[in-house]
């Protein structure tokens, strides 16, 4: 029979689940107490939300979403990080963890498709959102330009032409 708290427990991981896009899955094996706070609180800052689940539960607030992706991820002690941009959440998540070499990042949830942990770290490396949705309109807006310039240039041409015939016959 489960408790109350844990009913309230997987309502709380149910909600968190709905408002994140991104889940960042960690194995935080030898952390102190204080060390999951100094994380948890450094995350927070960079609007990540650390969290120290029980698999069970968590596996049970998944269960009508995305259970089946996010089965594989939760072996062992568990804590998740819950954000909303992918890229940017895999960086805060990596570089917070990079001075505790005993946590060990098993993989990710975006959206309803699982990545594994090499895929964390490539995606780390990526631009945030906005920088790459600039660099895409960019990519498109570049040719459109070139394209503008190339039928502008005859004119220009033209008008140049003109300018220095008339120049020549007033020095004439």
């Amino acid at each position: 029979m489960p408790t109350e708290a844990k009913r309230q427990a997987v309502a709380v991981l149910r909600e968190q689940l709905a408002r994140s896009r991104t889940l960042i899955v960690s194995e935080y094996r030898g952390l102190t107490v204080r060390e999951i706070g100094e994380i948890r609180r450094s995350l927070r800052k960079q609007d990540v939300q650390y969290r120290v689940v029980k698999n069970r539960l968590m596996k049970i607030a998944a269960a009508d979403s995305v259970r089946s992706a996010l089965d594989e991820l939760l072996v062992g002690p568990t804590a998740i990080a819950f954000g909303q941009d992918e890229s940017a959440t895999a960086k805060a998540v990596m570089d917070t963890m990079r001075p505790y070499k005993q946590v060990r990042v098993t993989g990710a949830l975006l959206g309803d498709r699982a990545i594994d942990a090499t895929g964390v770290v490539r995606l780390a490396a990526l631009p945030p959102r906005g920088v790459l949705l600039a660099q895409l309109a960019g990519a498109f807006a570049a040719p459109l330009a070139t394209t503008a310039g190339l039928f502008d240039a005859p004119l220009r041409d033209v008008a140049g032409l003109v300018g220095a015939l008339a120049d020549k016959r007033a020095a004439a």
